[in-house]
């Protein structure tokens, strides 16, 4: 782990970090397993929100201090609400709803995002791991989607987890609810690539040093179609795609890598 800024206090839930135009955030309860309580989710919520309009970001890495990179919601948190009026009813429709919409921030935010995992990611944590458009694991990292296992069925990381592996990797981890190794991560797609323990955070940032020599507003509209298309029809996806391309092709920044591919010299990117 890189030293924490002094400006933070080390009881923080959640650590920001800022080198160039890389933004690391650290999710900060080892204690509770860097669960996501509501807190941490509108901390997080807060954190993407701010950075996907900062054009001076070109990525974002997510890891966690500790010894799991996140057990998931916060059953204890979520547990004590049952005693209210409607059961928790109320509050679990709104800490759903909240997690989503972090989640979709993230799928939505035109700076790419890396999970760096060292350690258990379960459920909504390896949720957050399949909702990263990129993920590297440490050669000891593990994920689970344990609910099954509780009688909570895992149906929100379902949503990110079946949109990164195939159908029945996804129902196979699932149903049976059983420990997935980084190496098996990797096999099925939900991560990039695996490292050495302790070595995720270091190969995150090597990508994020990757990406930031490339155009900002190429790398965003990149991610934005990447998305739309994935929901749609291969006919409208390719009508999608080939209208992005027009509106590529008139970036400043294409007419640039191009003259420059052209002429055997380093791109200088503009930025539109």
């Amino acid at each position: 782990m890189q030293d924490r800024p002094a400006s933070q206090p080390s009881t923080a839930i959640l650590l920001e970090d800022r080198s160039g135009a890389v933004a690391r955030l650290t999710l900060n309860r080892p204690a509770q397993r860097n669960s996501l309580s509501e807190e941490l989710i509108a901390a997080l919520q807060a954190a993407i929100d701010r950075l996907s309009g900062d054009p001076s970001v070109a990525a974002v890495v997510i890891d966690a201090n500790g010894p799991a990179f996140s057990s998931g919601h916060d059953l204890k948190q979520m547990t004590a609400r049952r005693a209210d009026a409607d059961r928790g009813r109320a509050y679990f429709e709104h800490l759903m709803n909240q997690c989503a919409r972090m989640m979709m921030s993230i799928v939505r935010s035109p700076k790419p995002f890396i999970a760096a995992v060292e350690g258990v990611a379960s459920a909504a944590g390896c949720q957050l791991v399949a909702t990263c458009d990129l993920a590297v694991a440490g050669a000891s990292a593990r994920f689970i989607t344990p609910g099954v296992n509780i009688g909570l069925f895992c149906s929100t990381p379902m949503v990110a987890l079946s949109r990164n592996v195939p159908r029945k990797q996804a129902m196979e981890m699932l149903l049976l609810g059983e420990m997935l190794s980084a190496v098996d991560a990797e096999r099925y797609g939900l991560v990039n690539r695996v490292v050495a323990e302790g070595k995720a955070i270091d190969e995150a940032l090597a990508m994020v040093a990757i990406i930031a020599g490339k155009s900002a507003a190429t790398v965003a509209i990149g991610k934005e179609a990447f998305y739309r298309q994935l929901e749609m029809p291969i006919a409208e996806a390719y009508a999608e795609a080939a209208a992005v391309m027009v509106r590529n092709m008139l970036f400043r920044d294409a007419r640039e890598g191009i003259d420059a591919f052209i002429e055997k010299r380093p791109p200088v990117w503009i930025g539109s």
